[in-house]
């Protein structure tokens, strides 16, 4: 998967967390980010990429965004495995 697909994936996720209240707040208690944060720096390799951390981190939130998106359920970690500091992710 490219870096543009990627990115792209991580942005319709970006809108899909935002778009759901509870699941916005949760995220940016988690990140410590502001609602600005993730309107100015969209573009941004480092926030995509904690984008996509926090949604793989529940197969409730996998399934609920692809159906949503009409993605097939491994595309997100796919994509989070494109962006820069996947190969820090560690599965212990």
């Amino acid at each position: 998967m490219s870096p543009e697909e990627s990115q792209t994936i991580a942005l319709k996720a970006l809108a899909w967390i935002v778009t759901n209240d509870d699941l916005r707040d949760v995220f940016l208690g988690s990140t410590g980010s502001a609602a600005s944060d993730l309107i100015n720096n969209a573009d941004d390799p480092a926030l995509l990429a904690s984008v996509l951390d926090f949604l793989t981190m529940d197969d409730a939130w996998v399934m609920a965004f692809c159906d949503a998106n009409a993605l097939s359920y491994e595309l997100p970690l796919r994509a989070r495995m494109a962006l820069p500091g996947a190969e820090q992710i560690h599965w212990t």
